[in-house]
């Protein structure tokens, strides 16, 4: 979640007032000479995002070294690889968090997300998602979805603001998306893990994202749970392009087309699940015999 949404949410608490979102002070040119305007991805070329030999170093050590991948729209990639991979890394630099010392970062084919802040990377429609659950528990369900609208931030738009009714449509749509229809007006904190994953998640598609990532979302989930977060991800695939980073190889063997496993900041291999976990290299470094 971003700072900017996570003030408003804080100023709902005290106030009990309606929504705003996170979003960008303008999009700026990418280096082809085109604005970057949010909600337009140009995908002409096949990919909705694309890294090619990046490198970052902290202190001396090599995070990301080399790395370069591409993703489809409307794919939905697994990430996967030991700890300390660059995984994290990777997605940082895709959002803005972390600039790389080198590289090219592009989403679609012409927004050069390096000429980007964090937060005009989110309104451009790149949304992601912590290991760790991050909802307002004194709201409700209905609430923080609300609170995640598109809409004007200053701070007498957010009080005065009511959804018509094609947000309201939209909403229950999300509700039903991320199984939470039943439960609109719980209070977040009632919820369980899985269930404020899910919520957290439907908070991200309120934001009417291209792209999702999503760093270890069944972390802490029951068997129950994680069998209908795989449904929810494979509702979203074609609709959404999704990069999941995952342990958990029961629920990457649901979800999965590609995988691609990172092993010292670079590919390492990549193909369907069968065919990395049958990689030496793979078996070598990250999976074990």
């Amino acid at each position: 979640m971003t700072p900017d949404l996570m003030e408003q949410g804080a100023r709902r608490l005290s106030a009990r007032a309606a929504p705003s979102a996170p979003t960008a002070s303008g999009g700026r040119e990418a280096s082809s000479g085109r604005i970057a305007v949010p909600g337009q991805v140009d995908t002409a070329h096949g990919r909705i995002l694309y890294l090619e030999d990046v490198h970052v170093s902290f202190d001396g050590f090599k995070a990301i070294n080399g790395l370069s991948l591409d993703i489809a729209p409307g794919e939905l990639r697994c990430i996967i690889g030991p700890n300390g991979a660059g995984k994290t890394t990777m997605m940082d630099i895709i959002t803005g968090k972390t600039r790389p010392d080198s590289g090219t970062v592009y989403f679609g084919s012409t927004i050069d997300l390096l000429r980007h802040r964090e937060a005009e990377i989110a309104q451009l429609g790149i949304g992601r998602k912590f290991q760790k659950p991050t909802v307002f528990e004194r709201l409700t369900v209905y609430d923080n979805l609300e609170l995640a609208l598109k809409t004007r931030k200053d701070v007498r738009a957010s009080l005065a603001f009511r959804p018509n009714s094609e947000q309201q449509d939209r909403m229950a749509e999300v509700l039903r998306t991320i199984h939470l229809a039943g439960s609109a007006a719980r209070e977040a904190g009632t919820l369980s893990h899985g269930q404020k994953q899910w919520l957290e998640i439907g908070m991200l598609l309120m934001q009417e994202p291209k792209l999702l990532l999503l760093d270890e979302p069944v972390a802490g989930m029951t068997d129950d749970e994680t069998a209908r977060t795989a449904e929810l991800f494979l509702s979203l695939k074609g609709r959404h392009s999704l990069m999941v980073v995952e342990h958990d190889m029961g629920f990457i063997r649901e979800i999965s087309d590609i995988v691609t496993v990172l092993c010292d900041g670079a590919v390492l291999a990549e193909g369907t699940l069968d065919q990395v976990q049958s990689d030496e290299r793979v078996i070598e470094v990250y999976l074990g015999r």
